[in-house]
Parts: structure tokens; C-alpha cells; sequence
């Protein structure tokens, strides 16, 4: 038997929740980057704090400050280096012959007539999240039509699992609807409203319901719950899709970000090595050495572009653990004890 409305819209509403999910996948990037390095700024001056030996007594006796970010200079350039270098060898996938690029356009325009196709549209929108909104839609009136088709079914039984059915994707479609109503494409919003439509559920769902009451389905019920399937079967290639260009706008911004911190940090580094020693900023502030303030400042900067590049990664491979499986497959922990047997 399929899950139940309530089951499968708690599973719904739980499948990106959790502070965990939210710091990996909808917290702003610059933020993480930020909430990160402070953390690790009030760790560095704090440490001055437990009576270990004093920042300035290692300085002078062991010049530590040089040895310390010397290796970030190597680091910093090898490092953005190299991340560029991955970035545009993605990027270039992007670029082909005419021939090549005219297939995927092809490719792109057929997808889109068959879609409109399917839900009777004359042309579907250009906007990613205006064309889920109205894939969605579609989707949402499908169900809508299944239900329609239970007035006359006998079997109270099978009404009440197209009725849970049916209640369970209304509530997930509307939710996601509210979310896309105002996301615009290069923020991470409409890649959140997509994930958190089950679609693998529903159509796995539907075709539970198919299999356990073939025989009582009347031939209109049937062909509603078969158009429904059709239906979600777009939503699979349409998200996947505008994953993949949200995956190289994301490595496009992480990108340019490592180029515009880069040379910032490489000038402290510089003036870290050339002007600080054991000598500079005598006294304290606040109880804390100066000296420990200015290399704690200067230890963050250094690190930036490595969080940058941890706090974009989070998120881009995070999302790609959730999708790796397209269609009825799902991969996270679900109800599954109806589901065996």
C-alpha cells in the first residue's frame, strides 16, 4: 500500500529541514564563510588566554611569524591556481561546434514542446522558475483531475488512497509554489524549492496505488493516474537540469571570488613577513597581547580563500548527494516498512 498522505507529507516537510541542511544548503555562502573564520579568530586569541607560551616569547626566539605565512603565499597561488583551472576545464563542456550546439538546442526545444505538449500550453516560460512553477501547476492539476475521477469508484479502499494521495502532493506542490513565486535563478532559492518536491515519492506512490487496485480503477481513473505519472516524469530532466547550470554559475562566482580575495591576501601575507616582529605593537588590549591580535587577523585572512572555497564546495556537493538518483529512486532514509514485503 502506499505511504499515507500524512506520513508522506511529514517526510516532505522534513526532507530539507534540520539545522544541519540549513547550514550546508540554504545559508548565504558569504555568511558561512564569515560565521567560520570568526570562530576560528576567537579560537586563536583565546588559546593566548590558557597558559601556553606567549605568541611574542615563540616570535623572537624561533621567527614563527615568517615560517607561518611564507607557506601561505605558496598556498594561496597554488591553490587559486588550481581551482580556476578545474573551474574552466567545467566550463568548457559549454563550448562545441555549431553542429553540437545546435543539437542541444534542438534537445532543449523538444523537451519543451513535449512538456506543453502533455499539460495543453502553447508555450511554457523561459524563466527556470517560472517553468517549474508551471511544470508544478501541471502537476498539481493532474492530481486534481485523479480525484475527480473517484466520485463513481466503489472501492473505499482505493478512494482512500488516491484521496491521501492526492491531499499529500496538493500540500508539497503548493508549498514549492509559494517558494518559487519569488525566486530568481542564480540564487540558491530555486534549486531549494525544486529539492524539496518529492517527486521520486509520488511517482512511486502512484504507481503502488496502479499495481494494488489495477482491477478496480476504472478506465478513466486509469488514465488519469497514468497522465499524472507523465507528468512528473518532466520533473526529473527539468530539475537536473537547471542543477547543472546552477552547479556552473556557483563555480563561476566561486571563481571570480578566489581572484578578487587572492591578491588581498597576499599583500597581509607580504606585510606580515616583511614588518611584524617580535618587536611590533608592544602592550596589550583587552587583557590579549597585540601581537596576538594582529597574527590571529593575519592567520584568517590567510585561510579566507580556502573557506570560500569550502563553504561553496559544501553546498554544490551536498546538493549532489541528495540527486543522485533520477526518477522513482530515493536514496535518503525514508518510511520503508510499508515499502517491503
Amino acid at each position: 500500500m502506499a505511504v499515507t498522505g500524512s506520513d508522506s507529507g511529514n517526510e516532505s516537510a522534513d526532507r530539507l529541514g534540520g539545522p544541519r541542511l540549513f547550514v550546508l544548503l540554504n545559508l548565504n555562502r558569504w555568511l558561512l564563510t564569515g560565521i567560520i573564520l570568526a570562530a576560528v579568530f576567537v579560537v586563536l586569541v583565546s588559546m593566548s588566554r590558557v597558559g601556553l607560551s606567549p605568541l611574542r616569547e615563540i616570535v623572537e626566539a624561533q621567527d614563527g611569524l615568517e615560517f607561518l605565512f611564507s607557506a601561505f603565499i605558496g598556498a594561496i597561488i597554488t591553490g587559486t591556481s588550481i581551482v580556476v583551472t578545474i573551474n574552466q576545464l567545467v566550463l568548457s563542456q559549454e563550448l562545441g561546434a555549431v553542429g553540437d550546439q545546435r543539437e542541444r538546442m534542438q534537445d532543449s526545444i523538444g523537451f519543451r514542446r513535449d512538456l506543453e505538449s502533455e499539460l495543453d500550453e502553447d508555450a511554457s516560460p523561459p524563466e527556470p522558475a517560472a517553468f517549474l512553477y508551471e511544470l508544478i501547476d501541471g502537476i498539481e492539476a493532474r492530481a486534481s483531475e485523479l480525484e475527480s475521477t473517484m466520485d463513481d469508484e466503489r472501492e473505499a479502499e482505493l478512494r482512500e488512497a488516491v484521496s491521501d494521495y492526492v491531499d499529500d502532493l496538493t500540500a508539497n506542490a503548493q508549498s514549492v509554489k509559494e517558494d518559487l513565486e519569488d525566486a530568481q535563478f542564480g540564487t540558491f532559492a530555486v534549486i531549494w524549492a525544486a529539492l524539496n518536491f518529492n517527486y521520486s515519492r509520488k511517482i512511486y506512490d502512484a504507481r503502488k496505488i496502479k499495481a494494488d487496485h489495477e482491477g478496480d480503477l476504472s478506465e478513466e481513473a486509469a488514465e488519469a493516474l497514468e497522465g499524472t505519472i507523465e507528468v512528473l516524469k518532466f520533473f526529473g530532466p527539468a530539475r537536473e537540469h537547471f542543477k547543472t547550470l546552477y552547479f556552473q554559475w556557483e563555480l563561476i562566482k566561486l571563481s571570480r571570488a578566489l581572484l578578487y580575495i587572492a591578491v588581498p591576501a597576499l599583500t597581509v601575507m607580504a606585510v606580515m613577513i616583511m614588518y611584524v616582529d617580535a618587536q611590533a605593537l608592544p602592550g596589550s588590549t583587552l587583557g590579549v597581547d597585540n601581537l596576538v591580535w594582529l597574527t590571529s587577523a593575519g592567520f584568517v585572512v590567510g585561510i579566507a580563500p580556502f573557506v570560500v572555497f569550502i563553504s561553496f564546495i559544501l553546498r554544490i556537493a551536498s546538493v549532489a548527494k541528495r540527486t543522485l538518483a533520477m526518477g522513482p529512486f530515493i536514496l535518503r532514509e525514508s518510511e520503508r516498512d510499508e515499502d517491503l514485503g
